[in-house]
């Protein structure tokens, strides 16, 4: 699995034009997630994305998790973070994990995080989305597990 964070002041999905979740400040997270997955990388990163200390205290120092600061998550399903691009032009998604069992996992994953104390804002899975934003920063990082 493979997530890429950005710390955010909003941001908004869209779906045929339309708004179907959008938060203030937080975290904008895509969820990767390959075809080696098993599930048992959700706990562990369920846990380093609530705990992640990307926001500023009064001194101006990341030293502030997204629940510090009351925050807000939005996830968005992104099966491109799996592309191969060393040969040709047009990537290769096979590294990606099947739909159905990327669905599964990306569903377990906000059900986590709500338990740990952040119910995250959804995108529609396998749906053609826009998504607005105004990144914070910039602060983008990237974990895999």
């Amino acid at each position: 699995m493979k997530l890429v964070i950005q710390r955010v002041n909003y941001a908004r999905v869209k779906v045929n034009n339309k708004i179907i979740s959008e938060i203030g400040r937080g975290l904008l997270v895509f969820l990767g997630i390959s075809n080696t997955d098993t599930g048992d990388e959700i706990d562990w990163l369920s846990k380093k994305l609530i705990e992640m200390r990307i926001f500023e205290d009064d001194k101006g120092k990341m030293n502030l998790s997204v629940q510090d600061v009351k925050g807000e998550i939005l996830l968005v399903s992104q099966f491109t973070l799996y592309a191969d691009n060393r040969k040709g032009r047009r990537p290769d998604f096979n590294k990606a994990g099947k739909p159905e069992i990327a669905e599964d996992y990306y569903q377990k994953f906000a059900e986590l995080l709500e338990k740990k104390g952040v119910k995250p804002k959804l995108g529609q899975f396998a749906a053609h989305m826009k998504i607005d934003l105004e990144n914070n920063g910039p602060v983008t990082i990237i974990i895999e597990r």
